[in-house]
C-alpha cells in the first residue's frame, strides 16, 4: 500500500476545466474488474460473477461470494454500493441481446445473496446504482460497439440514460448525457456513478482515467456537466464515494491489473444552474413574432 499526503483544493470550475484526484492508498485484489463498493470497515471488489469483501485497514480478503461461472445466472455485474448493511450491485446480460438487467442484493456480513429485482428488457444495460435524497439512482448504458455475433451497434451510446427510481426501482425520471461526454465515452457507455456529499453526481466511462461531475439541470432533460476530475490510476469502471469518511474520498479500480484505489478528490464549487430566461407578459405586451 502507498500512502500519499492528503490535500484538498477549492476552486470554481467550468465543464472544460480539469481538476485532479490524489491517490491515498492502493490495494491488490483478484476481483476488481468491474466496480467497487465501500462501507466503514470494508471494501467490496466486484467481478463479473464474484464479489470479494476486504478489510479497509490492510486490504486483506475476508469473504467471497462466488457465482461459479459466466454461464449464469449472474454473468455481468458492474458497480456496487452499500446501504443499511446490504450490498447492492447492478447486473446485466451484457453483451447478449436483447439487453436485460437487474439489481442484486447481498448481506454484507455473511456475503449471502438475499434479494433480486428484475428490470427485464428495459432501457439498456443497467451499469450502476446509488442512493441519494431518498431515491435510487442509476444508469442504463447503451453502446456504439458492435458485439461479436451481432450486426448492429449494441444500443448506441447516445441512448445512455441516468435514471431516478422509487423504492421499488420503478423509473420516475430520466436524463441524457451531454454530447461532449458521450463522445468521450463512446463507443462504450457510462459505467460508474456515485453521488457526492456536495450534491453533485460523479460519473465514469469505461476506459478513460477521469470522472465527470454532473448536476441535475434546472430545466430540460440533459445533465449539466460541471467539471472533469483527472484520476490517473483508474480506467473508468465503477466508483464509490466513501460516506463513512470525513474527507472527500472516492474509491475506484483499474481493471487491467485488478487494483483498488482510495482517492482524495478536489472540492468542486460551481454556479447554480440558472433558471430559463423568461418574461411574463400581459395584454398589450404579447410577443407575436
Amino acid at each position: 500500500m502507498q500512502l500519499l499526503l492528503l490535500w484538498i483544493v477549492a476552486i470554481s470550475v467550468t465543464a472544460d476545466e480539469r481538476l485532479r484526484a490524489t491517490t491515498l492508498e492502493t490495494f491488490d485484489t483478484f476481483d476488481a474488474r468491474q466496480g467497487i463498493a465501500v462501507d466503514k470497515q470494508f471494501f467490496y471488489a466486484v467481478n463479473n460473477f464474484r464479489i470479494t469483501k476486504h478489510r479497509k485497514s490492510d486490504g486483506a480478503p475476508i469473504l467471497q461470494w462466488d457465482g461459479i461461472s459466466e454461464q449464469g445466472p449472474l454473468i455481468h455485474m458492474d458497480s456496487g454500493m452499500v446501504w443499511k448493511g446490504k450490498l447492492y450491485a447492478s447486473h446485466s446480460n451484457y453483451p447478449e441481446w436483447p439487453m436485460t438487467s437487474s439489481v442484486e442484493v447481498w448481506d454484507t456480513e455473511t456475503m449471502e445473496h438475499i434479494a433480486t429485482h428484475s428490470f427485464g428488457i428495459e432501457l439498456g444495460s443497467f451499469t450502476w446504482l446509488d442512493r441519494h435524497n431518498g431515491y435510487w439512482w442509476g444508469a442504463f448504458g447503451n453502446y456504439d460497439k458492435v458485439q461479436k455475433g451481432q450486426e448492429i451497434a449494441y444500443g448506441q451510446t447516445i441512448r445512455t440514460q441516468v435514471v431516478k427510481m422509487d423504492e421499488r426501482f420503478q423509473v420516475l425520471a430520466r436524463w441524457t448525457l451531454p454530447e461532449n461526454v458521450l463522445r468521450r465515452i463512446a463507443p462504450m457507455s457510462n459505467s460508474g456513478g456515485s453521488w457526492g456529499p456536495d450534491g453533485y453526481l460523479y460519473l465514469t466511462g469505461h476506459d478513460h482515467p477521469e470522472i465527470y461531475v454532473m448536476q441535475i439541470p434546472a430545466h430540460g432533460s440533459e445533465l449539466r456537466w460541471v467539471a472533469t476530475i483527472e484520476a490517473p490510476e483508474i480506467h473508468g469502471q465503477g466508483i464509490a464515494w466513501d460516506r463513512s469518511s470525513r474527507q472527500r474520498e472516492i474509491w475506484g479500480i483499474r481493471k487491467q491489473d485488478r487494483k483498488v484505489f482510495r482517492m482524495q478528490v478536489p472540492l468542486v464549487t460551481a454556479p447554480v444552474d440558472a433558471a430559463i430566461g423568461s418574461q411574463i407578459r400581459g395584454p398589450g405586451q404579447f410577443s407575436q413574432d
